[in-house]
């Protein structure tokens, strides 16, 4: 048990990015109804992906973290949440093959409905309004009906959140995860492209190693072949929401945030002394911290110690997000930093939203071409500095959407307008998410290579 710590000690303490209720009754009456409905993940569970999240941290796995950048209350849909992780399935198979080593599958899914906003208020044609702050505090509408936080919205998000996590395990653990279909789980929108011929490549050479396992007397119905683990995440921004699914687990006596296996705290709310940093202490979930080119390192390392005094590997991922321009620049000496104090750590690329750019029409989005360059940086930056890049971030849907220049598809700021449907940043889409997947692995194999060569040359002298 963390010591002078309780679910709700955040309270006393200074808070950023939070809503103003109008109704405070009825915001207390519906934490009280959130307080009461069962957890949506279990402690067993966010303590089996910290163990994962560890191997990682040791250079033994890979985390792979994606989903939308906001989930939607008007979008949610059964398909679209299938669309999303057979993305991740297919994204997860090509990273395997690549590393020859387990790919931790994280989903920015089943709570990311809260989003930071750099404005208090939002200016259209003269009117001002609170700025929309995702949809389990108010709408995305310009009006003042919608724009006015509504606690209610905080138990529409707990039940859809549900229903997702249960179709997502069911998913994951009955069948549809099997290797046996990696041939089904192509999108028939995705039927074109080196990356759909690689994948379907991919896949032949699957089934063949399937086969010749059969021929050997190894069950390829084990349960290793026919599930897989699968959690997800999101932003810890409305701690609200967060405390009134904050449960002690029976087995160990620690307290976790049952909202989501994993949850991680932004640039913007990332400060010592303050609530959101306050909240994170207390729980035993893995957690996830942004760093940007402001981070201010003697704060970091700070921080660091507050959220994981034991230094316990699995505990802490950095998610990097600096920026395709500035990243051999400001990387390194958050590297070097790290590494000196000793702290173990993954070490995660956000290549998203240092990316993001406005097109000369308007739409906000994000050249697939500084993405990848970023993640190759990443890499690179890792490989030189001896130190192990051990994971991406993105924000990307299973949707054939047009939110993000460049890829294979050649999307252009002109058809960005096609088929743009964000609630707010802009997503790599099932086709540019599957080419990158690919992209990616030409560095993980690089760096595979060269970790088995340094292993030879030490065991040869």
């Amino acid at each position: 048990m963390t010591k002078n710590w309780k679910p709700d000690s955040w309270r006393s303490m200074p808070i950023r990015q939070v809503p103003t209720y109008p109704d405070e009754l009825k915001l207390t009456e519906v934490e009280a109804r959130l307080g009461n409905l069962p957890p949506l993940v279990f402690a067993g569970e966010a303590r089996r992906l910290k163990k994962q999240l560890g191997d990682v941290a040791n250079g033994n796995a890979f985390l792979l973290q994606g989903g939308d950048c906001a989930e939607s209350f008007a979008e949610f849909h059964a398909d679209k949440i299938r669309d999303t992780f057979r993305v991740l399935l297919q994204m997860s198979v090509a990273l395997t093959f690549a590393a020859s080593c387990p790919i931790v599958k994280v989903g920015r899914m089943a709570g990311q409905y809260a989003k930071p906003r750099s404005s208090d208020t939002e200016t259209k044609d003269g009117v001002v309004l609170p700025s929309y702050r995702g949809d389990i505090i108010n709408g995305i509408s310009f009006d003042e009906k919608s724009r006015i936080p509504d606690p209610e919205r905080m138990v529409q998000a707990y039940n859809q959140s549900s229903s997702t996590l249960n179709l997502l395990r069911a998913f994951a653990q009955g069948g549809y995860a099997n290797l046996k279909k990696v041939h089904q789980w192509n999108l028939d929108f995705v039927g074109r492209g080196e990356a759909v011929e690689k994948y379907q490549d991919l896949a032949g050479r699957i089934d063949e190693a399937l086969a010749f396992m059969e021929a050997c007397g190894i069950d390829p119905n084990s349960t290793a072949l026919h599930g897989t683990d699968f959690y997800v995440s999101h932003e810890a921004l409305l701690l609200r929401y967060e405390e009134a699914l904050t449960r002690i687990d029976s087995t160990s006596g620690d307290w976790y945030d049952t909202s989501g296996h994993m949850v991680w705290i932004g640039d913007r709310t990332r400060i010592k002394g303050e609530a959101h940093v306050e909240f994170l202490r207390g729980i035993q979930n893995p957690l996830g911290l942004k760093v940007g080119p402001t981070t201010k390192l003697d704060e970091l390392i700070e921080i660091i110690d507050i959220l994981n005094p034991e230094n316990e590997a699995g505990r802490i991922t950095l998610i990097c997000r600096m920026g395709a321009g500035i990243v051999e620049d400001k990387l390194p000496p958050v590297i070097k930093r790290i590494e000196g104090e000793g702290k173990t750590v993954v070490w995660s690329s956000d290549p998203m939203h240092g990316n993001t750019i406005s097109a000369n029409n308007g739409f906000k989005t994000r050249p697939f071409e500084d993405v990848l360059a970023e993640i190759r940086r990443f890499f690179r930056i890792h490989r030189s500095m001896g130190t192990y890049a051990g994971g991406v971030h993105f924000e990307m849907t299973g949707q054939d959407v047009t939110e993000c220049t460049g890829g294979a598809e050649a999307i252009t700021e002109e058809k960005l307008a096609d088929r743009y449907r964000t609630h707010c940043d802009p997503r790599l889409n099932a086709s540019q998410s599957l080419e990158l997947a690919f992209l990616i692995a030409e560095g993980l194999k690089e760096e595979r290579d060269e970790r088995i060569k340094v292993a030879k040359a030490a065991s040869s002298n």
